[in-house]
């Protein structure tokens, strides 16, 4: 393993992303706390409690994987997109770097933003919720996984993406939407039956209520199930991923 390699490109990510740290912390965390005052205490103080649990503290898991995902997402995308518009990609393809060297930097730091992301956004909640959590080790493992998942799923974005404008239109078309109709607001099972059965080929549904259960002890599928789709998801990514980097898809000419 070339560590000299993995240290370069990680320390270069994180070095980037800390000098943008005040905005690159402060605009998600106004805007969950934006979410927290309109549904949290405008919203949540007129409705009733879901499965025992405050609405104000239920949405706390959701909205706290609301902000990993999308910050996974757009981080690992462009950081492996910026390589290939300034052209130094080229030179990461020839030097003496293996694929999986190359994903596990630019993943691993993509992935450590999103982690530090997230636990800044718990302490956010502090401040307008109390909450409690039952398992905090798998708490922690889903939100790492969770985290590396998508920063999988945003490399091969930054991978594919032939502009900037290509690079927000998965997160703002479809990750967006997903989380918020993947029960990051509401239980799937206060949705009529229908809807119900629609919603679980909604792999978000997953995610949020995996990360739930270990606050509250409750889900609205099986706890396996969450840990299994996600990894699942991983797995295909990974496989997608060693495809690029096998072929060279559209990272050489």
């Amino acid at each position: 393993m070339n560590v000299n390699a993995l240290r370069a490109i990680y320390l270069f990510e994180m070095s980037r992303w800390f000098r943008t740290l005040v905005g690159s912390l402060l605009s998600p965390v106004i805007s969950t706390s934006l979410y927290f005052v309109v549904f949290g205490s405008a919203i949540g103080s007129r409705m009733t409690a879901i499965d025992g649990v405050s609405y104000a503290a239920f949405i706390v898991p959701g909205l706290t994987m609301l902000s990993v995902l999308t910050e996974s997402i757009g981080n690992a995308s462009f950081g492996i997109y910026m390589p290939k518009w300034s052209g130094t990609i080229y030179e990461l393809l020839s030097a003496p770097v293996a694929w999986w060297e190359a994903v596990i930097a630019y993943v691993g730091a993509a992935a450590s933003k999103s982690v530090l992301l997230g636990g800044v956004i718990l302490l956010t909640a502090r401040l307008f919720v109390p909450y409690h959590i039952a398992h905090p080790f798998w708490m922690a493992a889903f939100l790492i996984l969770t985290a590396l998942t998508f920063c999988l799923f945003g490399f091969i974005i930054g991978v594919w993406a032939e502009g900037w404008e290509r690079l927000q239109i998965v997160p703002t078309l479809i990750i967006t939407p997903l989380t918020f109709l993947g029960g990051s607001f509401y239980s799937i099972s206060m949705l009529p039956p229908l809807w119900r059965k629609i919603t679980l080929f909604n792999p978000v549904v997953y995610l949020v209520s995996g990360f739930r259960w270990s606050f509250y002890g409750v889900s609205d599928v099986g706890v396996s199930l969450s840990l299994g789709m996600t990894l699942g998801f991983m797995a295909v990514c990974l496989v997608v991923i060693w495809w690029i980097f096998k072929t060279g898809y559209k990272l050489k000419p």
